[in-house]
């Protein structure tokens, strides 16, 4: 009775409606934290800056470092690609909101903390497993991505990829392909897809969280989560299990490295914004 009554009420439809927002939360706060990730080792490492930052010791590591990092993103903003980029940014007093929201708040206390504990209960190796795993199931997007734009040493590299490590990698927990062939992932997306047809990024946008992005490449994103094989194959609530136990993952596998930055960079979101325009810039140019 009891069963056949919610069957046939709304709370179905809400209970669904909420197993489908965890799992949507869940899948875009692993492309945010991978995406700190990448535009923080960006910010790390300027590729000028830094080298005659280390070539020139001064017995205070840390404030040589924040001073040149600092100099060259100031270096940037004088030139002309710089000031695209702030002109690309135009919802500036939001997306500044919203990077503090997702920094000084979800990752803080919730995302973090989560992490930390992660952390202490798994060994880097089983962390870096379960990464390689879903890695290995986002296949999809990198080959299709590939196939559309049209390169066939990509195409030809993440179909070799998929079979070394679905099965001599044990289902993709091992990069074999990586570690023992030198096989690289051709890491390709929907939203630079987009971008090598001509479809131009848009403005610069943060939401909650969302990891920085573009127009152009928030409708990537959703392309991108369209094409994982977890959603048609895996019921909501495993699914969203899987998205939000992958986000703690990564935030785990890097626990130091965003405090580094936010040490050594001045201005944090000029810093992640330059850098990710300019990786996206660079990624849709290769």
């Amino acid at each position: 009775m009891m069963q056949r009554w919610f069957r046939g009420s709304p709370y179905r439809i809400v209970l669904t409606a909420l197993v489908v927002a965890v799992g949507i939360s869940t899948f875009c706060a692993v492309g945010w934290v991978r995406a700190e990730e990448e535009n923080t080792q960006v910010s790390l490492s300027p590729p000028e800056a830094l080298q005659s930052s280390s070539s020139n010791p001064s017995g205070n590591g840390a404030a040589d470092t924040a001073g040149t990092v600092a100099a060259y993103f100031l270096d940037e903003a004088q030139s002309s690609g710089a000031q695209e980029e702030l002109d690309q940014d135009p919802w500036e007093p939001f997306n500044d909101v919203m990077f503090s929201f997702n920094r000084n708040v979800f990752d803080r206390f919730i995302l973090k903390p989560v992490a930390v504990v992660w952390d202490a209960l798994l060994p880097d190796p089983v962390q870096r497993s379960l990464r390689n795993a879903l890695d290995n199931l986002a296949v999809v997007r990198r080959l299709v991505n590939n196939v559309l734009q049209l390169k066939a040493e990509g195409t030809g590299r993440e179909l070799a990829r998929f079979t070394i490590n679905s099965t001599i990698g044990v289902a993709g927990l091992f990069d074999v392909a990586k570690d023992g062939f030198g096989i690289q992932q051709s890491d390709e997306d929907t939203g630079q897809t987009l971008g090598v047809y001509g479809v131009g990024p848009g403005p610069y946008l943060i939401l909650p969280f969302l990891p920085p992005m573009t127009v152009r490449d928030g409708f990537g994103l959703a392309a991108d989560g369209a094409m994982n094989p977890l959603n048609y194959f895996v019921p909501f609530a495993a699914t969203a299990g899987i998205y939000g136990t992958s986000a703690v993952n990564e935030r785990s596998l890097n626990l130091d490295k965003f405090e580094k930055v936010e040490e050594t960079v001045v201005d944090l979101y000029s810093a992640v914004r330059n850098a990710y325009l300019q990786r996206r810039a660079a990624a849709i140019k290769e």
